[in-house]
């Protein structure tokens, strides 16, 4: 899996801090909130009326006692990380909400993260560095470090999850076993890889294969997934240019990392029966209601098949 450094959380509101809320409450602020991220750069945007959230987004984010006792997460953790290790006395049945971020490390991972917070969502993630990523989402997230060819750490990271988020591929492939898993949702690059030539495509022939791979094996193990096959991912802002889910425009197009981390997040609201699978690239069209064009999309695709 492709690795980058987890944003700390002193620097996530380094240069820029935009708040706005069309409401008095956390909830309808969490609802109407925009996340623009870029690699140090938080930008929290929202309505017209401006209502002063600063301090308590900072602690939301930094794990404070604020909006921690508004989340209702425990206090925060010892400095040694002990307090995040499974304890001996799991349960089987135990209530599965949560959603698991793969490479929960890079860029894509982490605005994927900081969306499902936002979510006030229970997440779980993968993670290079523990102790870095607990300084950069506090509480909010169970961050684990491990081989995903461990059979014993996979079991442990997939205790509670409903869903997975796969950024990048390379985990799907490596696991044996999602049994409990309802959902699993993989951003895919294998449009771009299969579109590229020449030496792009020598350099990028490893990762092709492990695309392949992981589609592969998401469709063979029978749960409803979803597979958004992506144009080339670009570092420019989200949530400003419009989409296109043209067959065969992910190859050529390209697609911001903010939205295809937003979409990711969107897709967990729109479960297939088996599996659904659409490109997507930024262009044109303008999406008010992702529930509803993702459905759309999911029934097209369903009607081809038939």
């Amino acid at each position: 899996m492709a690795t980058a450094n987890v944003i700390p959380s002193s620097t996530l509101f380094a240069h820029h801090t935009h708040l706005a809320s069309p409401s008095k409450t956390p909830a309808r602020f969490a609802n109407s909130l925009f996340v623009e991220i870029r690699r140090r750069d938080l930008v929290l945007c929202s309505a017209k009326k401006k209502i002063n959230f600063v301090d308590q987004i900072l602690d939301y984010i930094e794990g404070g006692p604020k909006l921690r006792k508004w989340y209702g997460a425990p206090d925060l953790l010892p400095k040694d990380g002990s307090a995040v290790e499974d304890e001996d006395g799991y349960q089987e049945d135990e209530v599965r909400d949560a959603v698991l971020v793969t490479d929960g490390d890079s860029d894509i991972g982490q605005m994927v993260i900081l969306s499902l917070i936002v979510k006030r969502t229970r997440v779980k993630a993968l993670v290079k560095d523990k102790r870095t990523a607990m300084e950069a989402f506090g509480t909010y997230v169970e961050s684990m470090a491990g081989n995903a060819s461990d059979k014993l750490f996979v079991k442990r990271a997939l205790r509670g999850v409903r869903a997975i988020i796969c950024p990048n591929e390379g985990f799907l492939s490596t696991v044996e076993s999602l049994k409990g898993i309802k959902h699993v949702i993989l951003l895919s690059q294998l449009s771009v890889y299969r579109g590229s030539g020449g030496i792009q495509a020598l350099m990028k022939g490893n990762a092709r294969k492990l695309a392949e791979k992981d589609e592969a094996v998401l469709m063979d193990t029978g749960i409803p997934c979803t597979i958004i096959r992506a144009g080339m991912l670009q570092n420019t802002p989200g949530g400003r240019q419009g989409f296109s889910f043209e067959e065969g425009s992910a190859a050529s197009g390209s697609l911001s990392k903010e939205d295809a981390a937003s979409i990711c997040v969107e897709a967990l609201d729109v479960v297939p029966q088996s599996r659904f699978i659409f490109e997507v690239v930024n262009g044109g069209e303008k999406i008010s209601d992702w529930k509803e064009r993702l459905t759309g999309l999911m029934e097209k695709a369903e009607g081809k098949r038939q």
